[in-house]
């Protein structure tokens, strides 16, 4: 594959407030892409790295919530995000009595 063939890079950004349908609010291929994802780091913003959702997620427009049929992944995504973080939310403490509210 020569340089003019390899795939441009990709890079979607998604909002999420609770309560609320994950929105786009940034993509970018290229450069851009990089710079995306350079502005998220620097911003304690979490990547995730999946080629083929963010290919799915760059066809929508700026704006646009997550179409349901992606409701489930992202949810995992967000919650998995959460924990990274050391965040949990008070019925899983409840349920497991194993989880610490002080990490």
């Amino acid at each position: 594959m020569t340089q003019e063939q390899k795939p441009q890079k990709s890079a979607v950004g998604l909002k999420y407030e609770e309560g609320e349908t994950p929105t786009l609010v940034a993509k970018g291929f290229g450069d851009l892409a990089e710079d995306i994802i350079a502005l998220a780091k620097e911003n304690g913003v979490l990547v995730h790295e999946d080629e083929h959702l963010s290919e799915f997620l760059s066809r929508l427009d700026i704006g646009q919530e997550i179409p349901p049929e992606l409701y489930f992944v992202i949810a995992e995504l967000i919650a998995f995000s959460y924990v990274l973080q050391g965040k949990f939310p008070d019925s899983w403490a409840k349920l497991h009595n194993k989880i610490s509210k002080h990490v």
